[in-house]
């Protein structure tokens, strides 16, 4: 088979793929990378969206060359919206990443070792599961001075415990299994097993989880903004617009529905996005 007939193949798969596509997963799709483009861009938005006028002020929706208005400061909400795009999204991808790699490390080697290193850090979990995750973000990133990355980093603590639950269990599950067996009666080195076997294995469940945390850091994040916390008080962030607009939501209520609407639309379609690539990962694993 030539080259072109490879590519017509695959394009044709592409197509059938895309038609059997549900509608929803599909506009989710669509969304999530319209969210990607915009994060990319935003660095070059901001300057601009960040420009006032305070000569202009507060203008309602409609409002020519604005139209989503403008804030007290007379910037423009439909850039600030956009441009508030990369802190929404890059953050809670951290978060997201973040907690899943220590989960994996120290969920896989709790379920593997056993003994005292798995009680250890299933008490560890337990312990920081109790605590209220929004409630000790504010705390600790009060404590620490605030920031954006600061945050990250506390939301990332705060998100490991239920990641590295779940991989444990789920290596459990694996551990019976006749390939692990067979791979240690071959004498395979413990990092082998680990990486190459127990791993793939698990990794339909890690994805899964993986777009569910990004979808609530994301909330986190902008809640956490809505309060202060997060991001510098003339930062563009959906969840600062949000605080911000509540003080003149009569004269241009855009300025705070708007990035509310964005928060709710981005998290919805993240999760449903991962259920769908969760769903294609377990079905080819299952092949």
């Amino acid at each position: 088979m030539s080259a072109s007939d490879l590519v017509r193949s695959s394009l044709r798969g592409t197509a059938v793929s895309l038609r059997r596509m549900p509608g929803s997963v599909a506009a989710s799709l669509v969304l999530v990378l319209l969210l990607i483009v915009l994060s990319g861009i935003s660095p070059f938005l901001e300057p601009v969206a960040l420009t006032k006028d305070l000569a202009l002020g507060v203008t309602p929706a409609g409002t020519a060359g604005h139209p989503l208005g403008t804030d007290t400061l007379g910037r423009d909400v439909l850039l600030m919206s956009m441009a508030g795009t990369a802190s929404a999204i890059v953050g809670p991808v951290a978060v997201a990443l973040g907690s899943t790699l220590l989960g994996i490390v120290f969920g896989i080697t709790a379920a593997w070792r056993g003994g005292l290193w798995d009680a250890v850090v299933s008490r560890a979990c337990e312990i920081l599961l109790a605590l209220p995750v929004t409630l000790l973000a504010i705390v600790v990133a009060g404590i620490l001075g605030g920031g954006y990355w600061v945050t990250v980093a506390v939301l990332v603590l705060l998100f490991a415990p239920s990641d590295v639950r779940m991989v444990r269990a789920a290596t459990l599950q694996q551990l019976p299994r006749p390939y692990v067996e067979s791979a240690l009666a071959l004498g395979m080195p413990t990092g082998r097993i680990l990486t190459f076997h127990l791993l793939p294995n698990v990794a339909p469940i890690i994805w899964a989880n993986l777009f569910v945390n990004v979808a609530f850091a994301l909330v986190s994040l902008a809640g956490l903004s809505f309060l202060g916390f997060g991001v510098s008080a003339q930062a563009a962030d959906w969840g600062r617009q949000l605080a911000d607009g509540r003080a003149f939501i009569f004269q241009n209520p855009a300025a705070s529905v708007v990035p509310g609407v964005l928060v709710i639309v981005a998290a919805a379609a993240i999760n449903v996005a991962g259920d769908w690539a969760s769903s294609r990962s377990e079905r080819r694993a299952a092949r």
